[in-house]
């Protein structure tokens, strides 16, 4: 284990930039904002001022209006392009000075403020958090505000980007029921999307069975251009998406990160807003909404037809994380988690199931194991009391990245590696797996009654 730590600390340092450590050298170079989260987690074990600095840094690029963009853009001519495609500054919100992504990532901001909290002295942990308080209560309000306009206590999620769980089943279902524009129908019956296999970056560092086809990236492209052609403003995307998804994983996570704030404020005397307070709260019944009785299964839903999405992924597991959900439900999930059939592969959490008609076992978020969904599933195991099937998914993570090497995911069959190697979001977490239960890490409190739901927290 020593070896491990050692080895994923020296992959974080090689990845390391000015003032953040990038997820992985050459493909991605920027800073994400999920990814920095993660990173974070893990080195907050042997560098907690490297922690901090990148959290700070990355709350340096919040917008106006609240949003904590979803990339970081770096400077310099290199990285023109990038700046170019997303341009940032057509919204009087963006920070001047700063390029960035129009979009947010899965608000992990308050649970890797609260971490890093963890491991300071008590006098330290309480000038952390006020430093950064204000910027993270503005992101949870800017959620609700702009992305929770549909009243049902719900967030919505307006491009696939935005998930994290970038090509998963629902959202390539959710895309192909909304017919593409002419100009890539024309590519596709023409072929021509055969000639952008040349002019891609990420299938130069990685295998193209390994990513999206090229069909799909100029899907996504499109729907990134329609949201730009709308400056990135929430209520006049909405009017007309190209995508409109109640993410379960993206709301499972909030609902956790709402917990975090809760003891930040708690911590430093300060009271949330009353608005926010009551839209957390909220967002905790709302999850249920995704509830889909007959498959027994949570679901994301597509807000354009109102209906779930009823195509099976990791996300099913994911309000473990979330800790809002009752004892029998959380019984539920652990069954799905055990079940052959569905994620009980030789080397879990595989993204999607063997059985789905979507798997893949290398293609990107189509059936590959990522270590980060497997951290949030121990961590929700845990607090739910379930420390058995915790402790076996934390020792077989450990185990896949030990005997694989940091790679950025992992075929659920054979534990073969796939994806960029020594990416860091993998390496930050190994460390923070190879802490034993009880320090400072996953395992948080002490275990609850099997199947009954964690230790109380504020609200």
């Amino acid at each position: 284990m020593e070896d491990l730590r050692r080895e994923a600390v020296n992959v974080l340092r090689r990845n390391g930039r000015q003032g953040y450590t990038a997820p992985a050298r050459g493909l991605y170079t920027h800073q994400h904002l999920w990814d920095t989260c993660f990173i974070a987690i893990g080195q907050r074990h042997y560098d907690v001022d490297a922690a901090m600095r990148s959290m700070r840094r990355l709350l340096g690029a919040q917008w106006s209006n609240g949003m904590v963009p979803h990339i970081r853009f770096e400077p310099g001519w290199r990285y023109w392009w990038d700046r170019r495609i997303w341009r940032s500054w057509i919204n009087g919100a963006a920070p001047r000075g700063v390029a960035t992504g129009g979009i947010s990532q899965p608000p992990m901001i308050a649970e890797a403020v609260v971490r890093i909290g963890e491991v300071l002295r008590p006098a330290d942990r309480t000038a952390w958090y006020r430093s950064v308080y204000r910027q993270v209560v503005a992101y949870h309000e800017w959620l609700y505000r702009e992305r929770g306009t549909q009243g049902d206590g719900l967030v919505v999620q307006i491009h696939p980007w935005e998930t994290g769980l970038d090509t998963t089943p629902p959202w390539l279902e959710s895309l192909r029921n909304d017919r593409p524009p002419r100009w890539l129908e024309l590519v596709a019956w023409t072929r021509a999307d055969r000639l952008g296999r040349h002019l891609r970056l990420d299938t130069k560092y990685v295998p193209a069975n390994q990513r999206s086809s090229e069909l799909e990236a100029l899907r996504l492209y499109d729907a990134l251009r329609r949201i730009r052609r709308d400056r990135y403003d929430s209520a006049t995307i909405l009017r007309h998406p190209p995508f409109a998804i109640e993410d379960l994983t993206y709301n499972s996570i909030l609902i956790r990160a709402n917990a975090r704030l809760r003891e930040m404020a708690d911590d430093i005397g300060e009271s949330l807003p009353a608005g926010l307070d009551a839209a957390m709260h909220g967002n905790e019944t709302a999850l249920e909404s995704l509830w889909d009785q007959a498959a027994g299964s949570y679901f994301s839903r597509d807000l354009r037809t109102g209906r779930l999405l009823a195509e099976q992924s990791v996300a099913a597991l994911t309000p473990l994380y979330a800790g809002c959900i009752d004892g029998t439900r959380a019984k539920r999930l652990v069954r799905m988690l055990n079940d052959p059939g569905l994620f009980a592969t030789p080397y879990p959490v595989p993204s999607v199931p063997p059985g789905s008609r979507w798997f893949n076992p290398v293609r990107y978020w189509q059936g590959p194991t990522w270590i980060n969904m497997n951290w949030l599933i121990i961590d929700g195991l845990r607090r739910y009391g379930f420390s058995g099937e915790a402790d076996a998914l934390r020792r077989g993570s450990l185990d896949l990245v030990a005997r694989n090497g940091f790679y950025e995911y992992y075929h659920p069959l054979s534990g073969e590696p796939a994806g960029v190697r020594d990416f860091s979001w993998t390496a930050a977490l190994a460390i923070d797996l190879s802490q034993a239960p009880g320090e400072p890490g996953p395992a948080g409190p002490g275990p609850a009654e099997p199947g009954e739901p964690g230790p109380a927290e504020p609200g």
